[in-house]
């Protein structure tokens, strides 16, 4: 849920973004933000492993 929230925020910033270089950096964080939801959801749904191969 935490990720979800930060995802909102940033999407609010990103609205509000007065230049070109602080909408590539939130974008940036958007996108981390969505890779590491991505990755949690996989690992619940266990479509993933979490932990490396040995």
């Amino acid at each position: 849920m935490h990720h979800e929230i930060q995802i909102e925020e940033l999407r609010a910033e990103l609205r509000n973004a007065a230049d070109a270089g602080e909408r590539r950096q939130i974008s940036a964080e958007l996108e981390i933000l969505r890779a590491e939801l991505a990755v949690i959801a996989a690992d619940q749904d266990k479509t993933i492993e979490s932990a490396p191969p040995l």
